[in-house]
């Protein structure tokens, strides 16, 4: 038996890989983080079913828990999906998971999911690379916790430039703008929030580094950072939301 560390994509079932999809529809135990997982979950057998998120007024899990559970499901035989938001090993804590299980001696299959980095801006009518505006993409981990932005050096990201999306950040946003603003990137950078992409409520809101847009939005959020923010593909189009 196998932990299979599983990306579910942006949110919407239709964008899951047919690995994902064929592994939910024959797991004993689906680990997953939280409700708004609920679609996909809805691919899962009867079997159970274990949200170690937030979930209302309860706190998510420690992340050592976690490790902890997984390996122990992993040691009595179960077969176990750990369903991950977007890619397992991208902003998401699936490369701890996987430590903890090769530590353990447990085995486990990843199985790589489409990233908010590049689906969110997407879905959002906004391409990360475009030959003539933005040749590299650069991801940050949002964190609103200072020491860990002080492990950053935002004077590199800064000087690389294209573009830069932020993940879970929406209560660090302000403190990652200042970051950027003090090593030098422009203050009339565009700036784009994209919440709950690929979902029926998607929402676009732009603004610039220094006039941030409005980060109360529904979760998750990302924020794309750099010129082809401005942009909107979609606009005019029925595909946009």
């Amino acid at each position: 038996m196998t932990v299979h560390l599983v990306g579910a994509g942006p949110g919407d079932p239709g964008l899951l890989t047919c690995r994902a999809a064929e592994l939910l529809g024959s797991a004993e135990v689906v680990v997953y983080d939280r409700p708004s997982m609920a679609d996909i979950l809805a691919l899962a057998g009867t079997g159970d079913k274990r949200c170690v998120g937030k979930s209302g007024s309860r706190p998510a899990w420690p992340q050592a828990e976690v490790n902890q559970l997984l390996v122990d499901l992993g040691r009595a035989g179960r077969e176990v999906v750990r369903l991950k938001a977007g890619d397992p090993f991208v902003v998401s804590r699936g490369g701890e998971e996987a430590l903890a299980l090769a530590g353990a001696g447990v085995p486990f299959e990843v199985v790589p999911g489409i990233s908010a980095a590049i689906a969110a801006p997407a879905l959002a009518g906004i391409p990360v690379m475009v030959r003539q505006i933005a040749t590299t993409l650069t991801v940050v981990a949002g964190n609103e916790d200072p020491e860990y932005r002080q492990r950053i050096d935002w004077s590199a990201v800064a000087a690389v430039g294209g573009t830069v999306v932020v993940l879970t950040g929406r209560s660090a946003l302000r403190g990652i703008a200042e970051e950027l603003l003090a090593a030098g990137m422009a203050a009339d950078t565009p700036v784009t929030a994209v919440s709950a992409a690929s979902r029926a409520h998607q929402r676009r809101v732009t603004g610039t580094l220094a006039a941030l847009p409005d980060p109360r939005m529904r979760p998750p959020v990302t924020f794309v950072i750099g010129a082809v923010a401005a942009l909107d593909l979609l606009e005019g189009s029925d595909a946009h939301p």
